[in-house]
């Protein structure tokens, strides 16, 4: 009801704006409208995506599994406020998958908010970012879900990123030479995840990423997208180094993962994760590489006796593999090899590997596609499985 509430709230206030503002029409993939303030000291565009998702999953000695659903819903808003300097965005998440994760840390609250984060360029190449979003974590992860090569991110991914956090970062970029771009970046989040609403219960945690690009910048930001829809002139590379350190960590992979509550309170450890990734792209071909490590002081939860919880940090390594062609026709096929190795006697699980094939048809980009895919996940000494997946992607 107070979703609903909020909607028609801002519904009606944007219509009412429209006597007094200047409202511009955009290019199909280019949000629904922009609002221009009458002196052009602000600006609105409006945005809205979905994507709807089936899944048909064969687990060894067992019956198929199929299911459909909206993967995700997303509404959108950014542009600046006061001056071009100052920009801001904010997403909401309106699937049910999105808002997922309502808990005693979220006042018990749907996790609505995925992005609220105001952006100042106070300086010729520094910016500072205040608010939630996402960290500078694994490229895949930064990489839109809407952009994406694959129907969805690797296991990877879900094992080990960082994902998005309240708190500052500073961003900053130089140039070596002429062609050569150095990006750096440096997070102070409080370390608990996204819509967290008790506090810090640990330390903070610290992010810093470097990027090089060699031969220069992508065309329309192709590093944070999934194959090469601009089919580069010449040959692209973007390799980027992620190190963080999440201090008194209390939850199971850093920001993310269950927490570790004992008979006191919560385990407290030091948490750190390396990330080293890279893309390439030329003429329709693209390679995306990501190597991740998760690893902690003392990895296993305890009381203050002494005794297990149960709980573990999820440390290990996983390596991420994949590419694909894209044809003048706008199909696409592509491949990924996901190991995951976590260590088996902390976390209790066995070895992964996950290989998929993917194919897609881009009808207007990544704005207005559908992709489909076959992965085949190999469980040392568990169940293996074959999944089949297929959806459906439009932007406004």
């Amino acid at each position: 009801m107070k979703l609903k509430l909020m909607f028609m709230v801002a519904f009606f206030a944007i219509i009412n704006s429209i006597y007094s503002q200047e409202i511009k029409s955009q290019k199909f993939g280019k949000g629904i409208f922009n609002i221009v303030g009458q002196d052009s000291s602000w600006t609105m565009k409006v945005g809205l995506r979905m994507q709807l998702l089936g899944t048909s999953v064969w687990e060894d000695g067992e019956s198929a599994q199929t299911s459909f659903l909206v993967r995700r819903s997303r509404l959108k808003f950014d542009g600046f406020a006061f001056s071009p300097k100052l920009k801001y965005k904010i997403e909401l998440g309106l699937s049910n998958r999105d808002m997922s994760g309502t808990s005693s840390f979220t006042s018990n609250s749907p996790r609505y908010i995925m992005d609220a984060v105001v952006k100042w360029n106070f300086a010729k190449n520094i910016e500072l970012w205040a608010g939630q979003t996402k960290l500078p974590g694994n490229r895949e992860r930064v990489i839109s879900s809407g952009d994406l090569q694959l129907v969805d991110r690797s296991l990877v991914n879900s094992r080990f990123n960082i994902d998005r956090d309240i708190g500052l970062q500073l961003r900053h970029h130089f140039n070596l030479t002429n062609t050569f771009i150095v990006r750096d970046i440096f997070a102070l989040s409080q370390g608990e995840g996204r819509n967290v609403t008790t506090g810090n219960l640990g330390g903070y945690q610290y992010t810093a990423r470097l990027e090089l690009l060699p031969f220069g910048e992508f065309s329309s930001k192709g590093d944070y997208a999934g194959g090469d829809l601009k089919r580069e002139n010449a040959p692209k590379l973007a390799i980027g180094a992620t190190y963080d350190f999440n201090n008194n960590a209390v939850r199971t992979r850093s920001n993310m993962g269950s927490y570790m509550a004992t008979t006191e309170g919560f385990y407290e450890t030091d948490i750190s994760t390396v990330f080293i990734d890279a893309m390439f792209k030329y003429k329709g071909i693209s390679f995306m590489a990501e190597y991740a490590n998760r690893d902690a002081e003392d990895p296993l939860a305890k009381n203050a006796d002494g005794s297990l919880t149960g709980d573990a940090v999820q440390i290990g390594n996983g390596l991420n593999l994949q590419g694909g062609y894209l044809f003048k026709s706008n199909w696409e096929l592509s491949a990924r090899y996901t190991n995951i190795s976590l260590d088996e006697i902390v976390t209790g699980k066995n070895p992964e590997n996950q290989y998929t094939f993917g194919v897609s048809k881009y009808i207007a980009g990544h704005k207005l596609k559908l992709q489909s895919d076959i992965s085949y996940l190999d469980v040392a000494g568990g169940n293996n499985e074959i999944m089949c997946r297929l959806q459906f992607d439009i932007h406004f």
